[in-house]
C-alpha cells in the first residue's frame, strides 16, 4: 500500500476507542465478502457509541446500498464525506452508493475527484470505468479499467470487465481467454466463470463442474462469487441435462442474492398503479395558456422496452443495421432527467406531473436530447433500450411527442425462465417465480395500456412472430418507425456494433428457432407456470 494510502488509512481509525476499532475492522471484512448480515451485527455497537465518525458511516452508508435503502445511503455518505473532504476513499464510496441510485452524472464526478485525490487507487479507477460502462461511454470504461489493472495486475474484477468489454466488441475468444486467466489467478472468482457461461459459446466439462463445486467450498468466496458461481454452474448442468440439479443451483443462487435486498411486488404494482392512474388523468389547464410541446420534439428518438430475455437486443440489432439508426443501447438518460426533475421539486415520480405545465415538458425533453447527444452525430435516428423504460412511457409521450416506442414481448414462461436464470445484479424481482409472476403481470398490464392509448406511437413486437416471419415483421418495424426499407435489416447477425447485453453472441448469428427451452425442464417448471396462472405441464 502507498505511503499515502496507509496514512489515510490510519487517521480514518482515529478518535475510536480499541473496541471500536476491532468492530470497524470485522465490519469491512465482512462486507469485502459480501456478508451483509455480519456486517450489521459487528457495526451496531460502533454506531451507537460512535454515531457522527466518519468511518463509522462510510462503512453504515456501504451496508444502506447493499440493503437497497439508497437514498439513506446517499445522505450517509454525503456526511461522511463532508467530515473527510480530502479522502479518496469516501469519495469512491459515494460513487458507489450515486450510482446505485440512478445518478450516474453525480457519480462519475465523485469518483474522478477520488482519481485525482489519489491516482494510485485502484478501486476508484475501477468503479469509474464500471459506471461509464452502464452509461455507454465504452472508450472511456475501457481507459479507466486498464488504469485499474496497471494499478493492480490483481484486481480480479477489473480484469473481468474488460473481458466483458471484449465480449461486447465480439472478440469472444479473447474473451474467453481472459476470464480463464483470472480463474487460473483465482480460481473461486465467480464472475469469471460466469462470464464464460454467458458467453453462450462455451461447453463445461466434467471437470470444469467438479471445479466449480470445489470453487463454492472456498472459504474466501465472497457473496458475490457464490452467487456467480451458482449461475455458473447450473449453467454447465443444463448443458449436461442435469435440469433438476441445475434449477436447484439457480434457486440457491437466488435465495442468496434475495437475502441482501428484498424486492417488494405489493410496492411495485402500487407505483404502477400511480404512474398509469397519474397519465390518465386530463393535465390541468395552463395558467396563463403556455404553448404546447412541439409536435416534432425527439422524431431522432426510438425506444424499445421490454422484460429483459425478451428480444430486445435483437429489435435493436434488426434496427441498428438501418443506415439511419444508431444502436445506442440500454441508455440511462430517462431515468436520470427524471430523476433530477424529482430533486428539483423535493417529490418522488410520479408525484409532480400533474404539476407540470406543457414547457416543463418540453424542458424535460431537450434535457434528454442534450444528455444523448452523442448518439445523435453519425446517423439521423438513435436506439433507447433500457428494459425498464416501460414504467415511463407517458413521461416519454409528453416529453417527446415525436418519439417512436417498441415494446418487446415473448412468452411469458420462456421470459420469466430467462430471467431466472441469468445472473442479475439490478433486477430483483427475478429471484422467485412469485415475484417474476408478479412483475410480468405489471409489464402486461402497463404496455397494453399504452398500445390502446397511443397506438401511433406504441408498437408491439412479438419475438416468436419475428423468429416465424422475419422479413413481414421487420418491415412493419421499419415502416412503424417511418424508415425506408434495407436489406442490411435482414441480415443484421453481419453488423458489427457494440453489444453490452446478455444477448451479444446471439444477435450475431441468424435467427434461429430453437431458443425456446422450457419444454426441456418439462413438470419442473410447473410452480413458475402456476405463478404465472397457466396450465401444468403436458406432452
Amino acid at each position: 500500500m502507498p505511503v499515502k494510502q496507509k496514512s489515510q488509512a490510519a487517521t480514518r481509525l482515529q478518535g475510536l476507542t480499541p473496541y471500536a476499532i476491532q468492530q470497524v475492522i470485522a465490519t469491512a471484512n465482512a462486507l469485502e465478502l459480501g456478508r451483509i448480515n455480519d456486517a450489521e451485527r459487528h457495526i451496531q455497537g460502533a454506531l451507537a457509541v460512535f454515531p457522527h465518525h466518519p468511518e463509522i458511516l462510510r462503512l453504515l452508508a456501504a451496508i444502506l446500498q447493499m440493503r437497497g435503502q439508497l437514498a439513506d445511503a446517499v445522505a450517509t455518505m454525503q456526511r461522511a464525506v463532508s467530515l473527510r473532504p480530502l479522502d479518496a476513499l469516501y469519495y469512491n464510496t459515494l460513487g458507489g452508493v450515486l450510482s446505485d441510485n440512478n445518478d450516474n452524472d453525480a457519480a462519475i464526478a465523485s469518483l474522478r475527484r477520488a482519481c485525482e485525490l489519489d491516482p494510485a487507487l485502484a478501486i476508484a479507477w475501477f468503479n469509474l470505468g464500471l459506471v461509464l460502462m452502464r452509461c455507454a461511454r465504452s472508450e472511456e470504461a475501457v481507459a479507466a479499467l486498464r488504469q485499474a489493472v496497471v494499478l493492480a495486475p490483481s484486481h480480479t474484477s477489473a480484469r473481468v470487465m474488460l473481458a466483458e468489454m471484449l465480449r461486447a466488441s465480439n472478440r469472444m475468444d479473447d474473451a474467453a481467454a481472459e476470464f480463464r486467466r483470472v480463474i487460473a489467478m483465482r480460481p473461486f472468482t465467480g464472475p469469471a466463470w460466469w462470464g464464460l457461461a454467458d458467453l453462450k459459446t462455451v461447453k463445461f466439462s466434467d471437470a470444469e463442474i467438479e471445479q466449480m463445486q470445489r470453487a463454492m467450498q472456498h472459504r474466501d468466496a465472497s457473496d458475490d462469487d457464490l452467487i456467480a458461481l451458482g449461475f455458473a454452474l447450473a449453467h454447465a448442468l443444463e448443458q449436461h441435462d442435469r435440469l433438476a440439479d441445475s434449477l436447484r443451483e439457480i434457486a440457491n443462487a437466488n435465495a442468496r442474492a434475495r437475502n441482501r435486498r428484498i424486492w417488494s411486488a405489493a410496492a411495485h404494482s402500487a407505483q404502477l398503479d400511480a404512474i398509469l392512474q397519474t397519465f390518465s388523468q386530463p393535465p390541468h389547464p395552463p395558467h396563463p395558456p403556455q404553448p404546447a410541446v412541439p409536435a416534432a420534439l425527439g422524431e431522432q428518438v426510438i425506444f424499445i422496452v421490454s422484460m429483459p430475455r425478451s428480444g430486445s437486443t435483437l429489435v435493436e440489432q434488426i434496427l441498428a443495421s438501418h443506415s439511419q439508426v444508431e444502436g445506442a443501447g440500454e441508455l440511462p438518460d430517462l431515468p436520470a432527467v427524471l430523476n433530477e426533475e424529482s430533486r428539483r421539486r423535493q417529490q418522488p415520480f410520479p408525484l409532480w406531473v400533474p404539476q407540470m405545465q406543457p414547457h416543463d415538458w418540453q424542458h424535460l425533453g431537450q434535457r434528454y436530447l442534450e444528455r444523448t447527444a452523442h448518439w445523435q452525430q453519425q446517423r439521423a435516428r438513435f436506439t433507447d433500450k433500457l428494459p425498464n423504460n416501460w414504467l415511463y412511457i407517458g413521461a416519454i409521450r409528453a416529453m417527446l411527442p415525436a418519439a417512436k416506442i417498441i415494446y418487446v414481448r415473448r412468452d411469458p414462461l420462456e421470459t420469466c425462465l430467462g430471467c431466472y436464470r441469468q445472473n442479475f445484479s439490478a433486477h430483483e424481482y427475478t429471484r422467485t417465480f412469485a415475484d417474476l409472476a408478479a412483475f410480468w403481470r405489471d409489464f402486461d398490464r402497463a404496455v397494453r395500456y399504452w398500445r390502446q392509448a397511443a397506438q401511433s406511437h406504441v408498437h408491439e413486437n412479438v419475438y416468436e412472430d419475428l423468429v416465424a416471419y422475419p422479413e413481414s415483421k421487420i418491415r412493419e418495424l421499419l415502416v412503424f418507425c417511418d424508415l425506408p426499407f434495407e436489406p442490411a435489416c435482414l441480415e443484421f447477425h453481419k453488423t458489427q456494433r457494440e453489444v453490452l447485453t446478455p444477448s451479444a453472441a446471439q444477435v450475431r448469428e441468424p435467427l434461429r428457432r430453437d431458443t425456446a427451452r422450457a419444454k426441456r425442464y418439462g413438470s419442473l417448471l410447473d410452480p413458475l407456470r402456476h405463478a404465472l396462472q397457466l396450465d401444468a405441464f403436458s406432452e
